[in-house]
């Protein structure tokens, strides 16, 4: 059972890779370039609609743009899976974990959803939540706000209240770059916002992003360092930002850019 799993998760990375590169893609080309029945391939592709990460339209596979959510899921797909995998670990069946929005945020709760039992996840995005909401046995808390349809996120004075009434001893979160200068960045003021009013509820930040962010910067800083215990990225992650975030006492773990996932 785990070698089907490994090998369905394989089929669709590279399903996606192929419908991120192309943005659109007949369905029988998919399945003749990963040498599967057409009808292999359909299934495939439903659960891949179901998931939002992808659409099916008149006989191809089509991705949403880059600025939903679901197109950034899509894009480096393999490596998120990987991160997702790594961080798992850090989490026991029972547990209670926030997570913010973000594509491998989501991820994790996929992980945490069909790896682990009784875990509840404490998140502002209705994405997520939606994302995992018939998977395993996860139980979620979704936390109230204004309601930011592209992120798909509740951010603002009543999510820093609802996040009030929560304590855990991680948060997840995802970035949209860095520099040494301003630490971790945001694109959106109140999401950054969002991710300082759930940091504060946390005894740790843990942020999980693909390598390339490191070389990107969001225009607001998160001004959570001292939070921020542990990176999970890929090992691409340039040298100088590993010594950087060493230097100041982080924790890095990297998976392969490249190969299996992690077990």
């Amino acid at each position: 059972m785990g070698r089907k799993n490994t090998d369905l998760k394989e089929r669709h990375a590279h399903i996606l890779e192929l419908v991120t590169k192309n943005k659109r893609i007949e369905v029988s080309a998919l399945a003749e370039a990963l040498g599967v029945s057409n009808v292999t391939m359909r299934k495939d592709l439903d659960t891949l609609e179901s998931q939002g990460v992808l659409r099916r339209e008149h006989g191809y596979a089509v991705l949403d743009g880059m600025e939903d959510i679901s197109g950034r899921l899509a894009y480096h797909y393999e490596s998120k899976q990987k991160i997702a995998g790594q961080a798992v670990s850090l989490i026991q069946d029972g547990d209670t974990v926030m997570i913010e929005n973000g594509s491998c945020c989501a991820l994790l709760a996929e992980e945490i959803a069909t790896q682990r039992q009784d875990v509840t996840i404490v998140t502002n995005s209705a994405f997520i939540a939606d994302f995992v909401r018939k998977k395993g046995s996860v139980h979620l808390v979704l936390l109230g706000g204004a309601y930011q349809n592209d992120s798909q996120v509740c951010v603002g004075p009543l999510l820093k209240q609802s996040a009030g009434n929560f304590f855990v001893s991680r948060l997840f979160i995802g970035t949209d770059g860095y520099t040494r200068e301003a630490g971790f960045t945001n694109r959106d003021h109140m999401r950054a916002q969002a991710v300082r009013d759930m940091a504060r509820q946390a005894t740790e930040v843990i942020v999980l992003t693909e390598s390339e962010k490191f070389s990107s910067q969001g225009v607001v800083p998160l001004n959570i360092s001292a939070r921020v215990s542990t990176i999970i990225t890929d090992d691409n992650i340039p040298d100088s930002v590993r010594e950087d975030l060493s230097s100041q006492g982080k924790t890095i773990l990297t998976v392969p850019a490249d190969g299996p996932l992690p077990k």
